[in-house]
Formats: structure tokens, sequence, C-alpha cells
């Protein structure tokens, strides 16, 4: 449990710094620019809160992997200055798919542990990262180069749908 609520919070810091780069890369479409700089504040919340989790585990985050992440957020987050648009989405959206899926394991893991006071918190996040995935599928979605980096990189975006609870 405390190894998947260790990823995740570095994995948000990641994601968080990446979309910082993404939204400011973006002039030309405020909406879209707004929903992005929304999605790095959750981000940040999730953060927050997976580090509570975590405290309450009495785990702490590991260092290594926090330099890692937030490595790879800030270069990540450079690249979408240089990149074109699909890249960026396309990155996004597999992003956010693997955090649901961190989000669906802490879940588990906290049923089988007797934790069921994380749960609602952790679906919270589940809810919300998809959410974010759905959107950045949306945005990649039609593209040209979407069927060839699905089958090289194994991500394509969910159908569009809101978002109303556990599956």
């Amino acid at each position: 449990m405390a190894r998947v609520l260790q990823d995740a919070h570095a994995g948000e810091v990641a994601a968080a710094y990446a979309y910082r780069g993404h939204w400011h890369s973006i002039r030309r479409q405020p909406l879209v620019r707004d929903e992005i700089r929304r999605i790095e504040g959750t981000e940040w919340h999730h953060r927050s809160l997976v580090k509570s989790l975590l405290d309450e585990l009495g785990a702490k985050p590991r260092r290594r992997r926090e330099i890692a992440m937030w490595t790879i957020g800030r270069f990540f987050g450079a690249l979408c200055f240089v990149s074109f648009r699909f890249g960026p989405m396309y990155a996004a959206g597999r992003l956010e798919a693997m955090n649901v899926g961190q989000y669906d394991d802490a879940r588990r893991y906290a049923e089988r542990l007797g934790l069921a006071h994380f749960v609602p918190s952790l679906l919270e996040m589940r809810e919300e990262e998809t959410r974010h995935e759905v959107f950045f599928g949306d945005q990649c979605r039609g593209h040209f180069l979407l069927p060839i980096a699905s089958r090289l990189l194994g991500w394509s975006p969910p159908a569009a749908r809101p978002v109303t609870g556990w599956e």
C-alpha cells in the first residue's frame, strides 16, 4: 500500500510540472490552456492528499523516486514548447490512465488492509484522474497519429463520458 502511494505521490509532482509547462506553451486556445492549468492545480492537491495518507501509514516519500519524477515532469513540461500539440496531449492522457490505475490499486489495498477511511479520498482522486484522461483523450482523438501511437505505446483515449462515480 505504501509503495503504491509513494509512486502516486511522486507521479503527481511529475504531472504537475509537466502540466505547468504544457499550459504555459498554449497560446491560441484559452479554454484548453485554462483547463490544463486547472488540472495542474488538482495534481498539487492530490499530492497533498496522498502525503497525508502516507503520513498516516508512517511512510515517507522515496527521495530518489521524487527526484526522478521531478526531473521527468520538468523535462516534459519544457518539451511542450518545442513539440507539436499531439505529443503532449497523448502523453498526458497516457499518464492519467496510469494514475487511474494507481488509485484503483491503492483503493483495493486500503480495503484489504481495513483502511476504509482511505477509500473516499482514493475514489475522489480516481474520478478526477479519469476526468483528466478523458479531457486529454478528447484533445488527441481523431488525430492521424493516434492509431500509430496507440499501437506503439498501448494507450487509446477512453470514450468520452461523464464521470459520476465508481464503475
